[in-house]
């Protein structure tokens, strides 16, 4: 023979050791891998029977007759399994097994040895660490349990060098993909964010569009639930009410009088003190008319309820159920605190329009009785706080000459009597716009009272 040759079959799957060695090869024919096995031995006879030993088993099986032509395949073929013979002239197989743990540890040794060979043995396993050394004359089903044992543990190893590189590749993609996951999260609860708050203030816009269509029937009441629902909200800042609270009282500001659309003109038309019997029967109900209209609308219920209760007195005798002190809603209390304020110098609770400072001396003298002291207390304070110190006059600015960003100083209305914008309302590009576009088809020009920018 010429030493090097090599033997492709399909594999099989082995029984453990002490089965036929036929049954054993095969079964050998259902093992997929195709396993590198080199046989080792200087007597051709030897390495010949394990050639035919593994026929049929499906491993690549090579051979070579010494140490040295050993080494030299190595270098050039990959090898699962060496069998080896102990006793060969030149490298023997201590020599052999020891440079191939040195230079190919993946592959597992096998040292085939006799019985009088123990102390070359031992060496053998010391330098080699073989994994098992078989005796010659050795038993077919040992060898083909061998090499099934070896190659299970093989294919166990392979296995879990791929579960681990599989592992390591899908804990960096869920690492990058949490990183994306988080940016996207970010980036979507950011737009989220956005819309929440445009659609927040959209919500309130139509409040505040809805409240000024109701105020359209009575000229003197042009602005006034914009007015309440600024005063109510800073006072309830001032108090330490929620956000949400604070909120909500604002919405209920702008809303408060919803419930004078049952009434005829003629009654908005007139001062309160001038309404007949029958009439303030009519207008008493707006308050329950008011909350009946709102109270289906499940983000309305808490903004109805102070609807219903804004005409209450603190001392029990207001109106629509008798409410008094902190039966009555903390909200509502503030509410009817700037509703009447607001009234009272538009001349809706009295006969002649009142001045801001005779409106706070009726406010403070309802302290206990109409009114719950602590809100009148802070909603005076919130007035002294409010009230103007060295307000520079207001910059009347065209249409043409608009920018974006700049506050109005105060409510822009309409020669109709409308309240257009609200003072503070910061114009933008689609703002200026509108107003261009409505002074075209109007053919009318608009002046707007622009806030002066203060130098730092």
């Amino acid at each position: 023979m010429n030493g090097l040759t090599e033997l492709n079959e399909s594999e099989a799957t082995p029984q453990p050791a002490g089965a036929n060695a036929l049954d054993l090869q095969a079964q050998a024919m259902s093992v997929a891998p195709a396993w590198r096995i080199l046989c080792v031995d200087d007597e051709p006879n030897i390495v010949a029977s394990l050639k035919r030993l593994f026929r049929g088993s499906g491993y690549v099986v090579s051979t070579a007759t010494g140490g040295l032509e050993a080494i030299a395949f190595l270098e050039n073929e990959p090898v699962d399994l060496i069998f080896s013979d102990m006793r060969m002239p030149g490298m023997d197989g201590a020599q052999l097994l020891e440079q191939v743990r040195k230079r190919w540890p993946q592959t597992t040794r096998v040292l085939l040895t006799g019985y009088s060979d123990i102390k070359s043995t031992i060496s053998a396993i010391n330098s080699g660490q073989v994994f098992r050394y078989i005796t010659k004359p050795w038993d077919d089903a040992e060898i083909l349990a061998t090499a099934k044992q070896i190659f299970e543990h093989h294919a166990l190893a392979r296995e879990k060098t791929r579960l681990e590189v599989l592992l390591q590749d899908s804990n960096q993609a869920l690492t990058e993909l949490n990183v994306t996951l988080e940016e996207k999260v970010a980036s979507r609860t950011q737009e989220l964010l956005q819309l929440s708050q445009k659609l927040k203030k959209n919500y309130v816009t139509s409040i505040k569009v809805f409240s000024q269509l109701m105020e359209w029937r009575g000229g003197q009441l042009s602005g006034h639930s914009r007015r309440v629902a600024d005063l109510a909200r800073k006072t309830a800042r001032a108090m330490g009410l929620s956000d949400a609270e604070q909120h909500d009282l604002f919405i209920a500001g702008l809303m408060h009088d919803i419930g004078q659309i049952s009434l005829p003109d003629s009654l908005l038309a007139r001062p309160v003190p001038r309404l007949s019997e029958p009439e303030m029967v009519l207008y008493r109900k707006h308050a329950i008319l008011g909350e009946q209209a709102l109270i289906t609308m499940d983000d309305m219920h808490a903004v109805s309820t102070l609807i219903r209760s804004h005409h209450e007195r603190h001392d029990g005798k207001g109106d629509p159920d008798g409410l008094s002190g902190e039966a009555i809603p903390l909200g509502a209390r503030i509410l009817a605190v700037a509703d009447t304020y607001d009234d009272l110098q538009i001349g809706h609770l009295s006969l002649t329009a009142l001045n801001a400072s005779e409106a706070r001396a009726l406010i403070a003298r309802g302290r206990g009785t109409q009114f719950d002291p602590e809100v009148v207390d802070v909603f005076l304070q919130v007035l002294m706080q409010a009230a103007p110190v060295a307000e520079l006059p207001p910059i009347m600015t065209a249409t043409p000459d608009l920018q974006v960003g700049m506050v109005l100083s105060r409510d822009l209305v309409s020669s109709e009597g409308v309240v257009l914008l609200a003072a503070d309302h910061v114009l933008t590009v689609e703002l200026i716009q509108r107003l261009r576009l409505r002074e075209r088809r109007d053919g009318a020009k608009l002046i707007l009272p622009i806030k002066p920018q203060r130098r730092p």
